[in-house]
């Protein structure tokens, strides 16, 4: 298991109720973070995990808010500033929905713009504004490897992820050097997303046909996660790290 030191950190995790989100603030705490668990119409799931943590004799806090709404996402940072300095986000939360181009309605695109990236925005916007007061932070923005290679029947959700890496890249530079700001483009992981509920049959075997021959798991992805939170990290900046199996091998 990764060991990093993140003792005194306050972290946000957007979506942690389950899959890569829960794994990220699992492994946060354990490394002795202050994990904020951020969720929508998960208060059971929230309240679960804030246990577990806990009794694990960590630290943990559920709060919910959508991260598609600028006036929800305010009121949660303002929440958490209010009890101390945030020094780290995470953006993880995400939907994605398998549809043909043509049959995507703008409402379906304006509903996965909302939550992947104008999320993402939100976030990164007051985060960085508590963060450049204090002069130090990092934060960490959950793209896709379809961000990088493109997939027919997921327009949307791929132009959404590619747009997450730019604005990493972008925010990077603006806010160097005293904010870190990388991304993770997971490839196919073992979470409810990659479903018969959201992913036909077909998707799911191409998913599987990638040289790792098998799907991620949540705790993997919330490994470079820590990583890139931590102070080992501490010379990355701007990047994107491909824990994805194979799936992406671009530059």
């Amino acid at each position: 298991m990764l060991k990093v030191d993140l003792a005194g950190q306050r972290i946000l995790v957007t979506g942690a109720a389950t899959g890569i989100g829960r794994a990220c603030a699992l492994m946060l705490a354990g490394q002795g973070a202050e994990v904020w668990i951020n969720h929508l119409g998960q208060s059971g799931a929230s309240a679960d995990l804030v246990e577990q943590i806990r009794s694990a004799g960590g630290r943990a806090v559920a709060i919910e808010a959508d991260v598609s709404d600028p006036d929800a996402v305010e009121e949660m940072f303002a929440c958490i500033t209010a009890t101390g300095p945030l020094h780290g986000l995470v953006n993880n939360a995400g939907i994605i929905q398998e549809q043909s181009f043509l049959d995507t309605s703008e409402e379906d695109w304006r509903r996965i713009m909302a939550v992947d990236l104008d999320g993402v925005y939100c976030c990164c916007r007051c985060a960085l504004e508590s963060m450049s007061g204090a002069g130090r932070g990092a934060i960490v923005n959950i793209a896709s490897e379809l961000g990088q290679l493109g997939r027919e029947n997921y327009v949307a959700y791929c132009t959404a992820k590619a747009g997450v890496i730019g604005m990493t890249k972008a925010l990077a530079r603006e806010f160097a050097p005293a904010i870190r700001i990388n991304a993770v483009a997971p490839g196919p992981v073992e979470t409810a997303m990659v479903s018969l509920e959201h992913m036909s049959e077909e998707w799911i075997a191409k998913e599987l046909a990638i040289p790792a021959a098998r799907l991620g798991q949540p705790e993997e992805i919330a490994a470079a996660v820590c990583f890139l939170l931590s102070p080992a990290a501490s010379f990355f900046t701007g990047q994107t790290l491909g824990a994805n199996g194979g799936a992406w091998m671009g530059s």
